[in-house]
């Protein structure tokens, strides 16, 4: 990790809170927070930009251009969701859900605020961003049926690693013929276990939680199960259409549509992110020991 200084440390265990808060007792704090007033509510995420400060400032990069970016666009988002859940009670889905979603999957996917964070930190504002959601999403608007509730069961990794078993021969044998996988061989070691939780912590969970508790979830109020689960599927694939190329990496797109599938499948059996997750986490770092 680059520039792991003790400020940058400080400034990631600061942003893992609120998510761990939000996965661990996300609907009593949303029933806590319903007590303040909405003008509180709406104003409060304005301290998400306090991790940029601190870690701009250590390494003498600040912008307050950045820092208002950073504390204007939670602040917008809790404002547009909290009119979502006025004109949507229902919860079937607003177009400023969407909005929402769609501004946050291309800042990320596309990096536009990746210049923001020194080099190797780029991470952190990404984490920024999902604190900034997650309040959105957990305590303004309420969205029901997200399960993003990271009290494990037995059954998050029976669900988990069965939808495993049931991708893995499949992306295997198309990624060889593809060209796309090529595989090679690794001893056994302790490293993979810690790399596997990275995976799961850095990467498996801010994007099951988005495709998933966040997209998945709300489309299927609208048009179903079967077709929300394609439609997120592809949204998924597509979102690494610039992954390990400079150009549209059509492989990378249809293999990770494949995958969104059994993520999909994971999550919907019991509504829980957990279980996608531990599918989601599995996969690659079975392509990253093995491929």
């Amino acid at each position: 990790m680059q520039n792991a200084t003790p400020a940058a440390i400080a400034v990631l265990v600061l942003e893992l809170t609120p998510a761990a808060l939000f996965g661990l007792a996300g609907e009593r704090v949303g029933q806590a927070c319903a007590r303040w007033p909405s003008t509180v509510r709406t104003a409060l995420p304005v301290l998400c930009a306090l991790p940029y400060v601190l870690i701009s400032a250590s390494h003498q990069m600040f912008s307050w251009n950045w820092c208002a970016l950073y504390a204007a666009l939670p602040v917008v988002i809790a404002w547009l969701l909290g009119q979502a859940a006025i004109v949507d009670p229902e919860q079937r889905g607003n177009w400023r859900d969407a909005i929402i979603l769609l501004a946050l999957g291309l800042a990320i996917d596309l990096r536009w605020l990746e210049q923001a964070w020194p080099s190797g930190l780029a991470g952190w504002g990404k984490l920024l961003v999902v604190d900034a959601a997650l309040y959105g999403f957990v305590v303004i608007r309420r969205l029901s049926g997200t399960g993003f509730d990271f009290h494990f069961r037995w059954s998050d990794w029976k669900t988990g690693l069965r939808e495993l078993v049931f991708f893995a021969p499949l992306v295997i044998g198309l990624g060889m013929a593809l060209g796309f996988l090529h595989p090679h061989g690794n001893a056994l070691q302790f490293s993979m276990i810690v790399k596997w939780i990275y995976i799961f912590i850095f990467v498996a969970v801010p994007e099951e939680l988005f495709f998933r508790a966040w997209v998945q979830n709300l489309l299927e109020r609208r048009m179903g199960r079967l077709a929300a689960l394609g439609i997120t599927a592809v949204l998924f694939g597509l979102s690494h259409f610039n992954k390990r190329s400079a150009h549209f990496n059509w492989r990378y797109v249809l293999l990770a549509s494949i995958a969104g599938i059994f993520y999909g499948r994971a999550w919907r059996e019991q509504r829980r992110v957990p279980a996608s997750t531990i599918t989601h986490a599995s996969v690659d770092a079975i392509w990253t020991f093995c491929f």
